[in-house]
């Protein structure tokens, strides 16, 4: 079993129970194969509490995420790597299209596909099981 890929994120926003300040922790894993998150917030002032979960990611999370540890990249470790193999793979997990498919493997190949740690090694172990040398990498 492949190791969990976590990153967290601690910020503030406003209480709707109360109007007071809230403690919010955000969260995005990559755990056993699929990715996750999670949010969880707690009002100090009138002590509500809510937990929140899913698949698709939220894009204010996904922003803070990137905000607080920077994107991470997808390297490929192998430049002679089929390209056919590659818009195959990409293809099936982003769920896009030929036409989105090229400009996808355009950005792969120059080393410019990017996104939060999670999205990018799950990308990457996707890869690496298609037999791409692939990891994923902070600058």
């Amino acid at each position: 079993m492949e190791e969990p890929v976590v990153e967290s994120v601690r910020y503030t926003a406003v209480c709707t129970g109360c109007g007071a300040q809230l403690e919010c922790w955000g969260t995005q894993g990559l755990v056993a194969g699929s990715l996750r998150w999670d949010v969880e917030s707690t009002c100090v002032a009138c002590g509500q509490t809510t937990a929140v979960c899913g698949a698709g990611i939220p894009h204010r999370l996904r922003d803070r995420l990137l905000a607080e540890h920077g994107p991470a990249t997808l390297q490929l470790t192998d430049p002679s790597v089929k390209r056919v193999v590659l818009m195959r793979v990409l293809r099936a997990e982003l769920g896009i299209g030929l036409t989105d498919v090229k400009a996808v493997l355009h950005r792969v190949l120059a080393g410019a596909c990017s996104g939060t740690l999670p999205e990018v090694e799950h990308l990457a172990r996707t890869l690496r099981r298609a037999g791409v040398g692939a990891v994923a990498a902070r600058p």
